[in-house]
Parts: structure tokens; sequence; C-alpha cells
């Protein structure tokens, strides 16, 4: 078994930088942006707050940085699905729609951008500069699979796979997973569907 200590001296190998930025990602989405401050982020970094604004100028900054980083693993995501389905766009179509379905099964906060968006109303806050282009990069990358696959009209076929795990997201949060966002998956195979993908593409 671990102890603490090795836990801590494990950590102290990670550039103090990457520990603000990692551990501000978790805690702000276990507690919310507003609901933790840089003192707690410090600490839980096993740092303090002098290096942290040596790094970000404020709270506002490693709140953008938290935001970017977390969407990092949309990247692979995206590169995995080229992987798994060489060639094949409405495979790699079909597995999107699954691997989302597995993140709302398994994510218990929502979308970090989202919940970002939300919690951050008053206008012209840095962070909405942000969630706008990572969301667009995001859905650029659907519309131009979705052009692949053939579907008749791609752009909205794009708009509406985004608006149905937008809304999933909410509906479990709101409702809970036996909610309407537990047919998020056939209500995306409706939409393949109906632009012309064929019936079967998500079994």
């Amino acid at each position: 078994m671990k102890s603490v200590k090795s836990d801590r001296s494990s950590e102290q190998k990670i550039p103090p930088r990457d520990r603000i930025v990692s551990t501000a990602c978790q805690l702000f989405r276990e507690h919310g942006i507003r609901g933790i401050g840089v003192d707690a982020i410090a600490e839980a970094a096993a740092t303090n707050k002098m290096t942290l604004y040596r790094h970000f100028g404020s709270k506002d900054d490693l709140v953008c940085e938290a935001l970017k980083h977390s969407s990092q693993t949309l990247e692979k995501a995206w590169k995995d699905l080229e992987t798994d389905n060489p060639g094949d766009p409405r495979a790699q179509l079909a597995a999107w729609v699954k691997a989302r379905a597995q993140c709302l099964s398994s994510e218990p906060y929502g979308c970090d951008l989202a919940n970002a968006a939300v919690e951050l109303k008053e206008q012209g806050h840095p962070a909405h500069a942000v969630i706008e282009s990572l969301k667009m990069q995001q859905h650029s990358r659907l519309a131009d699979l979705c052009r692949s696959t053939g579907a008749s009209d791609p752009e909205l076929l794009a708009d509406t796979l985004s608006m149905l795990l937008e809304g999933a997201r909410v509906s479990k949060l709101a409702t809970g997973k036996e909610g309407p966002s537990m047919r998020f998956t056939r209500a995306c195979e409706a939409a393949m569907v109906a632009f012309g993908l064929g019936a079967g593409a998500l079994s």
C-alpha cells in the first residue's frame, strides 16, 4: 500500500504548472468554479498561492487553461475513431455516438465546458471565448465526419447530434440516468436514419 509520503513525492515530480491545471480541472468539476478558491487549489496541488499566481495572473486565467486542458482528451478520442475504423466514415460516426453514450453513463458531473458556460453568466468573462472556440472546433470535426458519410444534409445532422448530446447531458443531471438521456443512442440512430444513413448503424 502506498504511503501518503510516496504519493506526495510522485506529485512533486510533475511540474507545478501541470499539477495546478490538472488539480483545478478536478476541483472545478467537483465543486464548481465559484465553489473553490485559489488557496484550496494550491494546497491540493501541493504548492502555494504565490507559485499559482506566478504561472497564472488570475483565477480567470487558470479557469481558461483548465478548460483547455479538460478538452485535450477529445483530441485523442477523434484519433481513436480514425485508427479503429480506418477509411469508414459511417463506422466512425457510429463509434462517436457509442463513445459519447459511454461518457454519458460514466461522467457524474456532465460536460466541463457546458457547466462553465452556465456558471459564468457575466458578460465578457474570458472563459466564454475559450468555451465557444473549443465547442466550435468539436462541432466542426463532427460536421466534417457527417459530410464524409454521404448524409443527405450533413450540417443539419451534425447540429442534431450535437444538440442531442448537450440535451442528454443536461437531462441526466436534472432527471438522472433513467430519464430521457438513456435514449441518447436510439435518438442518434433515428437521426442518422432520417438523414439517409440506414437502419442498424449503431447495432
